[in-house]
């Protein structure tokens, strides 16, 4: 068996609000394997987001255990999940979330920065990401200058100059018209078969087909996983 990349054992999140406990992930098992290509699909509420969230490090579960490439997450100080991060997870979003005063350039080199990268090495690899997406063009550009389609290029760039081990795509294609959709979809799953792991979220049914595996949400569980169609049987939610 294939070492995994990411595991997850016994993952619970609840949020209080008011009187009310809301069982946002419950019981969570799950395994990836480095170089997998995953969709996260389910209703709204049905704990995709909050899945993600974990998965890249931006918030704890109440239970359970996070091991990524071996090393237990959970258990890391705020400061060495945020190294973590920064090294090993790359983000795409929807809304780009690209620093609006940054031009193209700057918001790429941004994690190097941050992870302390000398400036003669950050401009070097800078300079050929923004050749491999095609923007050459557009170093100088802020993001209110540039298509939907460029933003999301600087966002996958941004994501991808530190080298991470996965990227976390949450609906990456939801602000774009469709051909400039399959254009950021294809750069993606380019990626993935450079052998970095892919993991989208999505509602869009026909993205979420393209991924070599898919896992369906609802209700805080796994109901679905196409690497385990009995899954399900043994993942029954409780209502909410």
């Amino acid at each position: 068996m294939d070492a995994a990349l990411i595991e997850l054992a016994g993952i619970e999140r609840v949020f209080h609000l008011g009187d009310s406990e809301v069982h946002a992930l419950r019981r969570l098992e799950l395994r990836i394997t480095a170089g997998e290509y995953l969709a996260v699909m389910g209703p709204s509420g049905s704990g995709k987001s909050t899945l993600l969230n974990l998965l890249g490090l931006l918030d704890r579960p109440n239970a359970g255990t996070y091991r990524l490439e071996g090393r237990d997450v959970t258990t890391l100080s705020a400061e060495e999940q945020a190294r973590v991060r920064s090294e090993r997870i790359g983000f795409v979003f929807q809304s780009f979330h690209l620093v609006p005063r940054l031009t193209a350039a700057e918001n790429i080199a941004l994690p190097m920065i941050l992870a302390g990268i000398p400036p003669a090495q950050r401009a070097r690899r800078v300079v050929q990401t923004l050749r491999d997406y095609g923007l050459e063009n557009r170093a100088d550009h802020r993001p209110d200058q540039l298509s939907g389609g460029q933003r999301q290029r600087v966002a996958i760039a941004r994501a991808t100059i530190m080298q991470p081990a996965v990227i976390l795509a949450d609906e990456p294609t939801g602000n774009l018209d469709r051909a400039t959709g399959e254009e950021v979809v294809r750069l993606l799953e380019e990626l993935n078969g450079r052998g970095v792991t892919l993991i989208v979220v999505t509602h869009d049914h026909a993205l979420g087909a393209r991924a070599r595996r898919q896992l369906r949400m609802e209700d805080g569980a796994l109901q679905h996983d196409s690497a385990r169609p009995a899954a399900g049987k043994n993942a029954c939610a409780r209502p909410t």
